[in-house]
């Protein structure tokens, strides 16, 4: 087996990113203080195997690799890691590789599914652009909740350590919480409405109509997700549900979402077309 294609390259600098997720939690028990550098290069060894990918593709290909929904998704979480990368230089901003690694991760290995990457064919096939446009406006809404949910956690870990009165809290390199907490809540925004976009592209697709298509088991699921978003943002913005409470709510959704994503997605006609 040749363990140098670019879906290998990429697998591999997943395992870096996970890497970089799982040393992201000790970070924010510490407070960013400690060891962010050994974040920084996980972060940065998961971003040169990841480029190797991409000129991999690109070479094979004779183009830019964005011809489908895992090329793109690659080419986004790239672009995605190289930003992280250049503003982790700033030392008041080094903690924003903790934030990337999960999602880089998460994101990733949904990429890696088969049906995203058909084989190619001659050449490149555009005709399922409002196909790729849905799916790309929900993944990248699933990214948003993701960030969102890791902000989330940091809001409640800071708010935790101010009520305590720890120093770590003061002296710390986190966000303010204020910030961690204006975040969480433009990430959930941004997340619902790229969801909202995708969700209404659904009944526009091939092989759908509006009355398959809300039948479906994953759609169901989705509308249930695009309910507890909308929710969570009324509640809180127009009947005073705590940040605390909007915090708890956006972690919870996020890993309800990640555990049941799956199942739905074995389950629905209209995605296994």
């Amino acid at each position: 087996m040749n363990w140098f294609i670019d879906r290998h390259l990429f697998s591999l600098a997943l395992l870096f990113y996970a890497a970089g997720t799982l040393h992201a939690v000790f970070l924010w028990r510490k407070g960013f203080r400690r060891d962010n550098r050994v974040n920084y290069f996980l972060l940065l060894a998961g971003f040169a195997l990841h480029f190797a990918a991409l000129i991999q593709r690109g070479l094979s290909l004779k183009s830019c690799p964005v011809n489908n929904l895992y090329e793109a998704t690659t080419f986004l979480l790239w672009a995605l890691a190289l930003a992280c990368l250049v503003i982790s230089l700033l030392p008041r901003l080094k903690f924003i590789s903790a934030f990337a690694a999960p999602v880089l991760f998460g994101v990733g290995v949904f990429a890696l599914m088969p049906s995203l990457d058909p084989p190619h064919g001659a050449k490149p096939d555009f005709s399922n652009g409002l196909t790729n446009i849905h799916a790309t406006s929900i993944l990248l809404a699933y990214g948003s909740f993701g960030l969102a949910a890791v902000a989330s956690g940091m809001f409640l870990l800071q708010r935790r350590n101010l009520k305590e009165h720890k120093t770590s809290a003061v002296l710390s390199v986190f966000p303010s919480i204020q910030r961690l907490e204006m975040t969480a809540k433009r990430l959930v925004l941004a997340g619902f409405i790229l969801f909202t976009v995708g969700l209404a592209l659904g009944p526009h697709l091939p092989h759908s109509d509006v009355r398959s298509f809300f039948s479906d088991e994953k759609v169901v699921w989705s509308c249930l997700f695009w309910l507890a978003y909308l929710e969570l943002q009324v509640a809180h913005r127009f009947f005073g549900r705590s940040s605390r409470n909007f915090a708890i709510g956006a972690i919870a959704a996020f890993v309800l979402l990640l555990l049941t994503f799956w199942i739905t997605n074995l389950h629905s006609p209209l995605h296994h077309q």
